[in-house]
């Protein structure tokens, strides 16, 4: 039999219809991912006005949607490692479209907010389920540029949850749940029909899985394929080891693993505190209404996009690890001056597309180093659990908004208290040792014999 290395073949192929489809439909359901994570932020006075509570009784809403997303992460994650990439993409979208639906029919707070957190398991394995797919389906010399493309529909996603608030004065806040529980719902079909399964995760589930070479003459028609082919993701005369979830601390891994969980606990954090407070924090404290706010953050988000795609277009070419810091920097010293400058004013406009592209591509940054990390085997889960590590992050962080209200701090001094984080994850982030890429190596040619 000839020794076929997936991986090799995947990393030689030119970018073609294939590549294309396989992002377009990764985006869409970032894109989605986003929008349900982020949308309830975006509307939470609504919310609070139309139930009778006060602005700080969302906290527990938001609570227990990190706790939910928290545990997915470490629980659904994974499962992408063992029954694919495509099928967790399915199913995840399926049950959090449903429990978004039934979100509208929430009678109390206390309702809402634990369909929340049950929504919140499997909106929680999206990400890394979908980036994992782009990594390896991608050749390498575009992946981190697609990866990045797809983190920009999550990106777009959460952005498009603001301008739900624009609708809540005609549809009520029900109007963002019927969105976002629909939209993956309708999705479902071309998900089955056109999203692949990874070539990488086939071959090591099954190396005689019928699908592979269909697969891969989808990818390259041209390719001569005899039957007698055994393929692989590594090189020839080795044989794959057997891999559990805590590989993602071993074969030298865990100190990086550390640094990248930490990194997340902070990054992760502070965007869960940011999503769930900043438009309150802006009306509470600084007297602007959430539908100008969302107004303002629509036009942000134009630098989100571009901070996104244009840190995967450098992960390509500069050392990652002294290029991530000077986003959270930039993260940082956007929003010490956003508590100073007058909301509205070009200045101010110019602050929040600096911090939306910094925070942003910074994060996107974080998951494409992950990607380097963690190999074929483990990808999904090593992505899924610094996604976990982010959502502990994102459990304790929004408790912060709660006490800040509460206790009448003015909008300078919590700007500049949520400002600490992301310099925590640049001093991190330089603290890691040059990436060694967690992918299987390859030979010189895809098909040796």
């Amino acid at each position: 039999m000839s020794s076929f290395n997936i991986q090799q073949f995947i990393d030689e192929q030119k970018i073609g219809r294939s590549h294309y489809a396989v992002l377009l439909l990764s985006g869409l359901v970032l894109f989605i991912d986003g929008f349900d994570i982020f949308m309830v932020g975006k509307i939470a006075p609504a919310i609070a006005e139309d139930f009778g509570v006060s602005p700080a009784a969302m906290t527990l809403v938001f609570l227990l949607q990190q706790i939910g997303l928290a545990v997915g992460a470490f629980f659904v994650s994974p499962l992408s490692d063992f029954f694919g990439r495509k099928r967790m993409l399915v199913i995840s979208s399926i049950i959090f479209g449903i429990l978004t639906i039934a979100t509208v029919f929430a009678p109390t707070i206390l309702i809402l907010a634990i369909l929340r957190g049950l929504s919140g398991l499997f909106l929680a394995g999206v990400l890394p389920a979908a980036v994992a797919l782009l990594a390896e389906f991608t050749p390498k010399y575009r992946r981190s540029t697609f990866i990045a493309i797809g983190i920009a529909g999550y990106s777009a996603g959460s952005a498009a949850g603001a301008g739900i608030a624009l609708l809540v004065p005609t549809y009520g806040w029900e109007s963002g749940f019927w969105i976002g529980g629909l939209l993956p719902l309708l999705l479902i079909p071309a998900l089955i029909l056109w999203m692949p399964e990874s070539l990488s995760f086939r071959v090591n589930r099954n190396p005689l899985d019928p699908a592979i070479p269909r697969t891969i003459r989808a990818i390259a028609p041209a390719i001569h394929l005899t039957g007698t082919e055994e393929f692989t993701t590594v090189e020839a005369g080795k044989k794959p080891r057997k891999t559990n979830v805590l590989d993602v601390f071993r074969d030298g891994r865990a100190r990086t693993s550390t640094i990248i969980f930490a990194s997340c606990v902070l990054s992760m954090g502070n965007i869960a505190l940011l999503a769930a407070w900043l438009p309150t924090f802006f009306q509470e404290m600084g007297g602007i209404s959430i539908q100008r706010f969302a107004i303002a953050a629509m036009i942000g988000f134009m630098g989100g996009l571009a901070g996104t795609v244009s840190i995967g277009f450098l992960m390509d070419r500069v050392r990652p690890t002294r290029l991530i810091p000077v986003y959270y920097v930039g993260i940082a010293v956007s929003l010490v001056l956003m508590g100073y400058i007058p909301f509205g004013t070009p200045a101010f406009i110019v602050l929040l597309i600096c911090w939306s592209f910094c925070q942003s591509g910074g994060q996107a940054g974080l998951n494409m180093l992950m990607t380097q990390v963690y190999p074929t085997a483990i990808r999904s889960t090593g992505v899924g659990w610094a996604g976990g590590a982010g959502r502990i992050g994102g459990v304790i962080f929004p408790l912060f908004g709660g006490l800040a209200l509460a206790s009448a701090f003015t909008l300078p001094l919590t700007l500049k208290l949520i400002a600490l984080p992301p310099i925590g994850v640049a001093l991190l982030v330089l603290l890691l040792r040059p990436i060694q890429t967690g992918a299987e190596p390859s030979g010189k040619t895809a098909l040796a014999h």
